[in-house]
Protein backbone atom coordinates (compact mmCIF):
# COMPACT_ATOMS: atom_id res chain seq x y z
CA UNK A 1 0.00 0.00 0.00
CA UNK A 2 1.35 3.19 -0.34
CA UNK A 3 0.49 5.72 2.54
CA UNK A 4 2.48 8.96 1.13
CA UNK A 5 4.27 10.19 -1.67
CA UNK A 6 7.84 10.13 -1.01
CA UNK A 7 10.47 7.53 -0.39
CA UNK A 8 10.29 3.98 -0.67
CA UNK A 9 9.06 4.04 2.99
CA UNK A 10 5.97 5.32 2.03
CA UNK A 11 5.16 1.50 0.99
CA UNK A 12 3.82 -0.74 3.22
CA UNK A 13 1.85 -4.03 3.69
CA UNK A 14 -1.64 -4.17 5.27
CA UNK A 15 -4.81 -5.86 5.36
CA UNK A 16 -7.11 -4.19 3.35
CA UNK A 17 -11.34 -5.34 2.70
CA UNK A 18 -11.49 -8.20 -0.14
CA UNK A 19 -12.78 -6.36 -3.50
CA UNK A 20 -15.81 -7.62 -5.07
CA UNK A 21 -15.72 -7.14 -8.89
CA UNK A 22 -18.22 -4.30 -10.13
CA UNK A 23 -20.19 -4.09 -13.60
CA UNK A 24 -18.06 -4.81 -16.02
CA UNK A 25 -15.06 -5.90 -13.81
CA UNK A 26 -12.96 -9.24 -13.14
CA UNK A 27 -11.69 -10.13 -9.88
CA UNK A 28 -8.31 -11.83 -10.44
CA UNK A 29 -6.57 -14.00 -7.71
CA UNK A 30 -2.75 -12.54 -8.34
CA UNK A 31 0.13 -14.80 -8.46
CA UNK A 32 2.72 -12.23 -9.51
CA UNK A 33 2.86 -8.28 -10.36
CA UNK A 34 5.78 -6.69 -11.33
CA UNK A 35 7.00 -3.30 -10.12
CA UNK A 36 7.37 -0.84 -12.98
CA UNK A 37 9.88 1.91 -13.67
CA UNK A 38 7.11 4.66 -14.12
CA UNK A 39 5.43 3.18 -10.72
CA UNK A 40 8.75 4.54 -8.76
CA UNK A 41 7.58 8.22 -10.34
CA UNK A 42 4.31 7.94 -8.92
CA UNK A 43 5.52 6.91 -5.74
CA UNK A 44 7.98 9.56 -4.89
CA UNK A 45 5.94 12.56 -6.83
CA UNK A 46 7.03 13.04 -10.20
CA UNK A 47 3.25 12.12 -11.45
CA UNK A 48 0.28 12.78 -9.92
CA UNK A 49 -1.38 9.54 -7.70
CA UNK A 50 -4.62 8.59 -10.01
CA UNK A 51 -6.67 8.21 -6.84
CA UNK A 52 -6.59 9.11 -2.65
CA UNK A 53 -4.17 7.78 -0.57
CA UNK A 54 -3.66 6.03 1.54
CA UNK A 55 -4.09 3.43 -1.74
CA UNK A 56 -3.14 -0.42 -2.97
CA UNK A 57 -0.34 0.73 -4.83
CA UNK A 58 0.07 -1.26 -8.55
CA UNK A 59 -0.74 -1.05 -11.75
CA UNK A 60 -0.43 -4.43 -13.47
CA UNK A 61 -1.15 -7.95 -11.99
CA UNK A 62 -1.20 -11.80 -13.09
CA UNK A 63 -3.16 -14.78 -11.70
CA UNK A 64 -6.56 -16.39 -12.00
CA UNK A 65 -10.06 -15.23 -12.48
CA UNK A 66 -12.08 -16.45 -9.22
CA UNK A 67 -15.13 -13.99 -9.88
CA UNK A 68 -16.79 -11.79 -12.67
CA UNK A 69 -19.27 -8.93 -12.31
CA UNK A 70 -22.61 -8.14 -14.45
CA UNK A 71 -22.25 -7.91 -17.87
CA UNK A 72 -18.88 -10.63 -17.83
CA UNK A 73 -19.01 -13.46 -20.01
CA UNK A 74 -18.61 -16.29 -16.59
CA UNK A 75 -16.17 -18.49 -18.90
CA UNK A 76 -13.89 -16.34 -18.02
CA UNK A 77 -13.42 -17.84 -14.50
CA UNK A 78 -10.44 -20.09 -13.68
CA UNK A 79 -8.62 -18.74 -16.84
CA UNK A 80 -5.30 -17.10 -16.22
CA UNK A 81 -5.45 -14.14 -17.32
CA UNK A 82 -2.73 -10.52 -16.94
CA UNK A 83 -4.77 -7.60 -16.35
CA UNK A 84 -3.16 -3.84 -17.14
CA UNK A 85 -3.52 0.02 -17.24
CA UNK A 86 -5.94 0.24 -13.93
CA UNK A 87 -3.35 3.01 -12.31
CA UNK A 88 -3.29 1.48 -8.92
CA UNK A 89 -4.35 -1.58 -6.82
CA UNK A 90 -2.50 -4.31 -8.56
CA UNK A 91 -0.54 -5.17 -5.66
CA UNK A 92 -2.49 -7.01 -3.40
CA UNK A 93 -3.81 -10.69 -2.82
CA UNK A 94 -7.29 -9.88 -4.78
CA UNK A 95 -7.40 -7.55 -7.84
CA UNK A 96 -10.74 -6.00 -9.51
CA UNK A 97 -10.11 -4.61 -12.98
CA UNK A 98 -11.41 -3.72 -15.84
CA UNK A 99 -12.96 -7.25 -18.04
CA UNK A 100 -11.38 -5.83 -21.35
CA UNK A 101 -7.92 -5.06 -20.01
CA UNK A 102 -7.93 -9.12 -19.08
CA UNK A 103 -5.47 -10.64 -21.40
CA UNK A 104 -5.30 -14.43 -21.54
CA UNK A 105 -2.02 -16.11 -20.67
CA UNK A 106 -0.87 -19.08 -23.26
CA UNK A 107 -0.23 -22.35 -21.67
CA UNK A 108 3.24 -22.90 -20.79
CA UNK A 109 3.57 -19.67 -19.59
CA UNK A 110 4.37 -19.19 -15.89
CA UNK A 111 2.23 -15.88 -14.17
CA UNK A 112 6.05 -14.81 -13.74
CA UNK A 113 7.36 -14.88 -16.45
CA UNK A 114 3.87 -13.30 -18.36
CA UNK A 115 3.80 -10.70 -15.18
CA UNK A 116 8.00 -9.79 -16.62
CA UNK A 117 7.58 -9.37 -20.06
CA UNK A 118 4.02 -7.94 -21.35
CA UNK A 119 4.72 -4.20 -20.47
CA UNK A 120 8.20 -4.30 -21.76
CA UNK A 121 7.54 -6.76 -24.34
CA UNK A 122 4.70 -4.54 -25.40
CA UNK A 123 6.06 -1.62 -25.52
CA UNK A 124 9.22 -2.56 -27.87
CA UNK A 125 6.71 -4.36 -30.39
CA UNK A 126 4.71 -1.36 -30.49
CA UNK A 127 7.74 0.47 -31.11
CA UNK A 128 8.81 -1.31 -33.69
CA UNK A 129 6.08 -1.34 -35.43
CA UNK A 130 5.71 2.52 -35.33
CA UNK A 131 9.09 3.02 -36.87
CA UNK A 132 8.31 1.04 -40.05
CA UNK A 133 11.89 -0.81 -40.52
CA UNK A 134 12.60 -1.99 -43.92
CA UNK A 135 14.86 -4.90 -43.69
CA UNK A 136 18.30 -3.01 -43.72
CA UNK A 137 17.99 0.10 -41.52
CA UNK A 138 20.67 0.70 -39.21
CA UNK A 139 19.14 1.14 -35.54
CA UNK A 140 20.01 2.76 -32.11
CA UNK A 141 18.28 1.78 -29.09
CA UNK A 142 19.27 3.15 -25.92
CA UNK A 143 19.33 0.70 -22.27
CA UNK A 144 19.57 -2.31 -24.47
CA UNK A 145 20.20 -4.98 -21.49
CA UNK A 146 16.83 -4.75 -19.56
CA UNK A 147 13.74 -3.29 -19.75
CA UNK A 148 11.95 -2.26 -22.91
CA UNK A 149 15.57 -1.73 -24.48
CA UNK A 150 16.31 -5.24 -24.11
CA UNK A 151 12.98 -6.68 -25.60
CA UNK A 152 13.59 -4.28 -28.62
CA UNK A 153 16.90 -5.80 -28.86
CA UNK A 154 15.37 -9.27 -28.95
CA UNK A 155 12.69 -8.50 -31.48
CA UNK A 156 14.64 -5.98 -33.87
CA UNK A 157 16.13 -8.33 -36.14
CA UNK A 158 12.86 -10.25 -36.93
CA UNK A 159 11.18 -6.98 -37.72
CA UNK A 160 13.66 -5.65 -39.73
CA UNK A 161 16.98 -4.17 -38.28
CA UNK A 162 19.95 -4.62 -40.28
CA UNK A 163 22.99 -3.02 -37.84
CA UNK A 164 21.70 -3.13 -34.35
CA UNK A 165 23.45 -0.43 -32.20
CA UNK A 166 23.18 -0.68 -28.52
CA UNK A 167 23.99 1.02 -25.19
CA UNK A 168 23.94 0.05 -21.87
CA UNK A 169 25.39 1.14 -18.41
CA UNK A 170 27.44 -1.64 -17.18
CA UNK A 171 29.64 -4.66 -18.67
CA UNK A 172 27.36 -6.90 -17.70
CA UNK A 173 24.27 -5.69 -19.89
CA UNK A 174 26.27 -4.54 -22.53
CA UNK A 175 27.12 -8.44 -22.97
CA UNK A 176 23.31 -9.25 -22.23
CA UNK A 177 22.22 -7.01 -25.12
CA UNK A 178 25.06 -8.70 -27.44
CA UNK A 179 23.35 -12.13 -26.45
CA UNK A 180 19.95 -10.11 -27.50
CA UNK A 181 21.47 -9.67 -30.94
CA UNK A 182 23.29 -6.21 -30.97
CA UNK A 183 26.14 -6.08 -33.14
CA UNK A 184 27.74 -2.56 -30.89
CA UNK A 185 27.57 -1.94 -27.86
CA UNK A 186 28.65 1.40 -25.98
CA UNK A 187 28.32 2.49 -22.40
CA UNK A 188 26.07 4.86 -22.44
CA UNK A 189 27.01 6.44 -18.87
CA UNK A 190 30.45 7.87 -20.28
CA UNK A 191 29.56 11.76 -20.56
CA UNK A 192 30.62 11.93 -24.81
CA UNK A 193 28.90 8.56 -25.40
CA UNK A 194 26.96 9.91 -28.11
CA UNK A 195 29.40 12.53 -29.27
CA UNK A 196 31.58 8.97 -29.67
CA UNK A 197 28.65 7.47 -32.55
CA UNK A 198 30.10 8.36 -35.56
CA UNK A 199 33.47 6.35 -34.93
CA UNK A 200 31.21 3.26 -34.03
CA UNK A 201 29.73 3.48 -37.10
CA UNK A 202 32.31 3.54 -39.04
CA UNK A 203 30.82 5.52 -41.77
CA UNK A 204 27.36 4.68 -41.29
CA UNK A 205 24.12 6.85 -39.86
CA UNK A 206 21.81 6.29 -37.95
CA UNK A 207 18.37 5.41 -39.73
CA UNK A 208 15.82 5.21 -36.38
CA UNK A 209 16.76 5.96 -32.91
CA UNK A 210 15.16 4.21 -30.31
CA UNK A 211 15.49 7.14 -27.49
CA UNK A 212 14.99 6.67 -23.80
CA UNK A 213 17.61 8.17 -22.23
CA UNK A 214 16.92 11.64 -22.58
CA UNK A 215 19.07 14.67 -21.58
CA UNK A 216 21.89 16.54 -23.99
CA UNK A 217 23.24 13.37 -25.08
CA UNK A 218 19.69 13.08 -27.46
CA UNK A 219 20.84 16.33 -29.54
CA UNK A 220 23.69 14.59 -30.26
CA UNK A 221 21.87 11.32 -31.56
CA UNK A 222 20.72 13.49 -33.92
CA UNK A 223 24.12 14.55 -35.50
CA UNK A 224 24.31 10.40 -35.90
CA UNK A 225 21.55 10.16 -37.76
CA UNK A 226 20.36 9.55 -41.18
CA UNK A 227 19.48 13.10 -43.06
CA UNK A 228 15.92 13.14 -44.71
CA UNK A 229 14.48 9.87 -43.86
CA UNK A 230 16.18 9.32 -40.21
CA UNK A 231 13.47 8.97 -37.14
CA UNK A 232 13.86 9.44 -33.67
CA UNK A 233 10.98 7.61 -31.47
CA UNK A 234 11.13 9.53 -27.93
CA UNK A 235 9.50 6.99 -25.70
CA UNK A 236 11.43 7.60 -21.96
CA UNK A 237 14.12 9.71 -20.04
CA UNK A 238 15.79 7.57 -17.94
CA UNK A 239 18.56 10.18 -17.43
CA UNK A 240 15.73 11.90 -15.32
CA UNK A 241 15.71 15.07 -18.15
CA UNK A 242 13.26 15.27 -21.22
CA UNK A 243 15.29 15.40 -24.56
CA UNK A 244 17.48 18.14 -25.43
CA UNK A 245 15.97 18.10 -28.93
CA UNK A 246 14.00 21.27 -30.37
CA UNK A 247 11.96 21.34 -33.92
CA UNK A 248 15.07 23.76 -35.28
CA UNK A 249 17.21 20.59 -34.26
CA UNK A 250 15.16 18.56 -36.55
CA UNK A 251 14.17 20.99 -39.10
CA UNK A 252 18.06 21.83 -39.60
CA UNK A 253 19.29 18.17 -40.15
CA UNK A 254 16.04 16.71 -42.22
CA UNK A 255 14.66 14.14 -39.12
CA UNK A 256 11.60 13.43 -37.56
CA UNK A 257 10.92 12.77 -34.01
CA UNK A 258 7.94 10.65 -32.75
CA UNK A 259 6.42 11.22 -29.20
CA UNK A 260 5.80 7.67 -28.00
CA UNK A 261 3.41 8.57 -25.17
CA UNK A 262 -0.25 9.65 -24.27
CA UNK A 263 -3.57 7.80 -24.38
CA UNK A 264 -3.28 7.01 -27.50
CA UNK A 265 -0.09 5.48 -27.24
CA UNK A 266 -1.13 3.20 -24.24
CA UNK A 267 -3.95 2.28 -26.35
CA UNK A 268 -1.48 0.77 -29.24
CA UNK A 269 0.16 -0.36 -26.89
CA UNK A 270 -2.25 -2.67 -25.25
CA UNK A 271 -2.93 -4.35 -28.37
CA UNK A 272 0.21 -5.56 -29.01
CA UNK A 273 -0.34 -7.83 -25.23
CA UNK A 274 -1.55 -11.14 -26.58
CA UNK A 275 1.20 -11.31 -29.51
CA UNK A 276 3.76 -10.70 -27.02
CA UNK A 277 2.28 -13.14 -24.20
CA UNK A 278 2.42 -15.57 -27.44
CA UNK A 279 6.07 -14.46 -28.41
CA UNK A 280 7.60 -15.21 -24.29
CA UNK A 281 5.56 -18.62 -24.61
CA UNK A 282 6.97 -19.87 -27.83
CA UNK A 283 10.37 -19.01 -26.73
CA UNK A 284 10.54 -15.51 -29.27
CA UNK A 285 11.76 -13.70 -26.61
CA UNK A 286 13.18 -14.58 -22.95
CA UNK A 287 11.49 -12.69 -19.67
CA UNK A 288 13.98 -10.39 -18.15
CA UNK A 289 13.95 -10.48 -14.88
CA UNK A 290 15.80 -9.28 -11.89
CA UNK A 291 14.37 -11.16 -8.84
CA UNK A 292 10.82 -12.55 -7.21
CA UNK A 293 10.34 -10.78 -3.91
CA UNK A 294 7.16 -10.94 -1.40
CA UNK A 295 4.90 -7.98 -1.22
CA UNK A 296 6.51 -6.98 2.08
CA UNK A 297 10.22 -5.77 -0.43
CA UNK A 298 8.08 -3.58 -2.48
CA UNK A 299 10.23 -0.85 -1.18
CA UNK A 300 13.39 -2.31 -1.71
CA UNK A 301 12.48 -3.07 -5.16
CA UNK A 302 11.52 0.41 -5.14
CA UNK A 303 14.92 1.44 -4.04
CA UNK A 304 17.04 -0.65 -6.38
CA UNK A 305 15.28 0.46 -9.39
CA UNK A 306 15.82 4.19 -8.66
CA UNK A 307 19.79 3.16 -7.55
CA UNK A 308 19.62 1.90 -11.28
CA UNK A 309 20.90 -1.44 -9.86
CA UNK A 310 17.86 -3.33 -11.31
CA UNK A 311 19.30 -6.33 -13.58
CA UNK A 312 15.75 -7.05 -14.93
CA UNK A 313 12.27 -6.62 -14.12
CA UNK A 314 11.12 -7.09 -10.15
CA UNK A 315 8.29 -8.88 -9.27
CA UNK A 316 6.07 -9.50 -6.25
CA UNK A 317 4.23 -12.48 -5.31
CA UNK A 318 1.93 -13.10 -2.42
CA UNK A 319 4.19 -16.74 -1.46
CA UNK A 320 7.33 -14.26 -0.90
CA UNK A 321 8.37 -12.65 1.94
Amino acid sequence: MLTATGGPETLVTREVPEPSPAAGEVLVRTEATPVLFVETQIRSGVFPVPTGLPAVFGTQAAGVVTEVGAGVDPALVGTRVVVAGMGIGAHAELVCAPAESAVPIPDGLSCVDAATVVMGGSVALALLETARLSGDDTILIEAAGTGVGGYLTQLARSRGAGTIIATAGSPENRERARSFGADITIDHTEPDWADRLPEALRGDTIDVAFESVGGSSSLAVLDAMTPLVGRMLYYGMLSGTPAAVTSSDLLARGLSLTGCSGPAWLARVAITQSTVLELAANGSIAPIIDTVLGFDDAGHAHERIELRHAKGMFVLTPEKG
